[in-house]
């Protein structure tokens, strides 16, 4: 599931490389300030400070909760998608007889499928290696379409009337293969949704701003310290909510193919490797994909 073996340190500098050069400086001004006014701290008495740290808290709590929660309902949406690629392939395989082609020719378009959604997610290619899983008169098709993950859905319908038609499949066993589809097009909708449901940028901002008041006010508050004490006293407060706050922000757009990203490609790659067992193919070494800083 989630991220890497190691995580670098590095990756968590990156994070705050500009926060904390902030925080130094107006840090040490005002302790330059202090040794000229004295009792500064009167201005920001420690007690605001800690009403402040109060506020952040609540406000940093929120916002992880509700980024988290959007990452976690993308993790149980692709769930659902493993589930119901199993399902539509042993549902063809078991209600239909000598269809061995279509029985291939449906797997391996939701192979492709499942690819072409997570690209489509994260605003890549989705055309690109599409062709080693759908047929050259289907690539024509689709690309004339906005949308390809549904036109590669409305294939399988297509497909599941015809056999429908040629009495491969009585009305049961259409129904059953049609409800599986529409489950594939609801957790599509659902990814887009949160895809394109922006979480409010002026609360984001908000945030970041009350982390600054908050440390200003310390800052004050802590001015009768020794700068020795007082300015790494305040980065080592600052450092983890700047953390926090970032990684919030990451985990909030889980569709971005970032370290905080669903790991599609692999999930996909997994289903793949799933429904050519599940059709009878000797399935080979499979090679790192792009998000394969995540572990299943």
């Amino acid at each position: 599931m989630l991220l890497e073996k190691k995580i670098p340190l590095k990756y968590f500098l990156t994070k705050i490389k500009w926060d904390i050069p902030i925080v130094l400086t107006f840090s040490i001004g005002i302790h330059i300030l202090s040794l000229y006014l004295k009792h500064l701290d009167i201005i920001f008495p420690i007690f605001i400070s800690g009403f402040f740290g109060s506020s952040i808290a609540f406000l940093l709590t929120f916002k992880l909760y509700q980024s988290y929660d959007r990452w976690w309902e993308a993790r149980k949406i692709w769930g659902a998608i493993v589930n119901d690629s199993r399902s539509l392939v042993m549902q063809v395989k078991s209600f239909t007889s000598d269809q061995s082609e279509d029985l291939k020719k449906i797997a391996y378009r939701q192979m492709g499928w499942n690819y072409s959604l997570s690209k489509h997610l994260r605003k890549q290619n989705v055309l690109s290696g599409l062709e080693k899983y759908i047929s050259e008169t289907e690539l024509n098709e689709v690309k004339k379409h906005q949308n390809i993950p549904v036109a590669l859905l409305n294939f399988h319908s297509q497909d599941i009337s015809a056999f429908h038609k040629n009495g491969n499949i009585n009305d049961y066993q259409q129904i059953q293969l049609d409800s599986t589809i529409v489950r594939l097009t609801e957790s599509m909708g659902k990814a887009e949704r949160i895809k394109n449901t922006v979480f409010p940028k002026a609360y984001n901002i908000t945030l970041h701003i009350f982390i600054y008041i908050f440390l200003i006010s310390l800052s004050f508050a802590l001015t009768e310290l020794h700068s020795f004490v007082e300015v790494p006293l305040l980065v080592f407060i600052s450092a983890p909510l700047f953390l926090l706050e970032k990684v919030a922000l990451g985990v909030q757009n889980p569709f971005e193919n970032k370290p905080a990203d669903t790991p599609m490609t692999t999930i996909s790659q997994a289903i793949e490797i799933n429904l050519k067992q599940l059709i009878g193919e000797e399935v080979k070494e499979t090679t790192k994909t792009e998000d394969s800083y995540f572990i299943m």
